[in-house]
């Protein structure tokens, strides 16, 4: 019997050990990436350490950002929260102001309550500051600085100074984003070998015209690429030389599509669908390819369920754990995900609410009558340059007037049309899936409280 009350007692011990050990994050965030890694099956680009870390974690092939524009995109990813529900609509530069509501409570305010160490490194770009209280901001964004080693050094210095102490470390590269030339290509950057491409070998993707001006901005892109790479293997070394890799997931993923015209700040596919690895200490399974259905909404849910760290109490998140599904390759339940665009820069208001099936994507463009806005970055590239020297290249198969001036509604079979060029809505052969969609999105904008919807307000009134 004493024998046994020991044995008891021993495991209560364990067991309680098991639960205190902390439990770090490492959220890396590239700006403005597609699903352009070699682990997508690019044959060109070289990413061996992102395609590395899929092999020992979780690659998700349907991952989806909520909105394809950087200030709510982050939002969204620091909250749970669809960014028309969170009050970030657009861009949290100085003259926009854009912020979050008062009542929505983020990762470092929660995590940070909770006793973790919390550090930002590199980019930030949401308001207001008292929204994100890191206790260290490391190597702020410098416009054309692509210093990704010195970025890695300040994570190491963060780590070494907080051992022994759960960590939330949000790595916010500036890289694969536009810079005031090219990519931040313009000169070499310390402690990183330079890869370059030939623009001839880069495949051209669908939404753009392959022409030589085109080709050139793709292959400097993939450089940034690259560096960014390199600059997430430095940061790698650095996690398992704190001796914190076993108690550390890791999650990469970008804030949204591409930037080059069709691709970010739209809601197609190449705006949206991007990439997402997430690697966790404790799954059984490695190099699984994950085809479940899942967005940025998700990444907050996840992170605290990882830190064993409830969500507020006061409303409830938008999005659900992926920790569930790692090990998985065709969980079900995860068939659908819904997009949310209000606007980009200030100027620019486009508002837009998509929902995208297996089959199909429906969208809705709530101020059709007006013409599509192009981004500032983009609208100053050589590739839009080139498609508005000459308007007859469109957007590869698609028109430049198409994309420009859209209908009310959209819908795309993606089972026949992958590229989403022929927009179906007023086919009779698609009556029924486009009531059954515009009544599931009218669903989701009661359900988030979106305040495009008539009659919609906040949960918490005015504030």
């Amino acid at each position: 019997m004493r024998h046994y009350r020991w044995i008891l007692l021993l495991c209560s011990l364990f067991a309680t050990a098991a639960v205190a050990a902390p439990r770090s994050v490492l959220l890396i965030i590239s700006d403005d990436q597609g699903r352009d890694l070699g682990v997508y099956g690019n044959p060109v680009l070289q990413t061996p350490i992102l395609d590395g870390l899929a092999s020992r974690g979780t690659l998700f092939t349907n991952a989806f950002a909520t909105v394809s524009s950087c200030s709510p995109s982050r939002s969204v990813i620091y909250s749970g929260l669809y960014s028309h529900s969170n009050g970030m609509y657009g861009l949290a530069h100085d003259v926009h102001n854009q912020h979050y509501l008062p009542w929505v409570r983020t990762l470092p305010q929660i995590l940070k309550a909770a006793g973790y160490a919390t550090a930002l490194v590199g980019k930030k770009h949401i308001l207001p500051e008292s929204a994100l209280p890191f206790d260290a901001e490391l190597a702020p964004e410098k416009p054309g600085v692509r210093d990704v080693a010195f970025m890695a050094d300040e994570a190491r210095k963060f780590m070494a100074a907080n051992a022994g102490k759960p960590f939330l470390m949000i790595v916010g590269f500036s890289d694969p984003h536009r810079a005031a030339e090219n990519f931040g290509n313009t000169q070499a950057w310390p402690s990183i070998k330079q890869v370059t491409y030939d623009p001839k070998k880069i495949p051209v993707p669908a939404h753009l015209p392959d022409v030589p001006e085109v080709r050139k901005d793709l292959a400097d892109y993939y450089e940034s690429i690259s560096r960014l790479d390199s600059g997430i293997g430095l940061l790698l070394e650095g996690l398992k030389e704190s001796g914190r890799a076993d108690d550390t997931l890791v999650i990469f993923l970008s804030d949204n599509g591409r930037p080059f015209p069709g691709a970010k700040t739209t809601l197609y596919d190449e705006g949206i669908h991007l990439p997402l690895i997430v690697a966790s200490p404790t799954q059984s399974k490695r190099g699984v390819k994950n085809d479940a259905m899942v967005s940025w909404v998700d990444i907050a849910p996840t992170i605290l369920e990882w830190a064993g760290v409830p969500a507020p109490k006061e409303y409830k998140l938008q999005g659900r754990s992926l920790l569930p599904i790692l090990d998985q390759s065709q969980p079900k339940g995860w068939d659908r995900v819904y997009a949310s665009h209000g606007f980009h820069e200030v100027q620019q208001y486009y508002p837009m609410r998509a929902l995208r099936t297996r089959q199909y994507k429906y969208i809705t463009n709530l101020a059709a009558p007006l013409a599509f806005p192009i981004a500032g970055d983009i609208a100053s590239s050589a590739s839009w340059h080139a498609i508005e020297a000459k308007p007859s290249l469109g957007l590869g198969a698609r028109s430049l007037d198409a994309f420009l001036h859209r209908p009310d509604e959209e819908l795309y079979d993606l089972s026949k049309d992958p590229h989403e060029l022929r927009n179906v809505a007023n086919d009779p052969a698609y009556r029924q899936v486009m009531q059954t969609m515009r009544a599931d999105m009218k669903k989701f904008q009661a359900e988030t409280h979106d305040p495009w919807l008539p009659g919609t307000s906040s949960p918490f009134g005015h504030h």
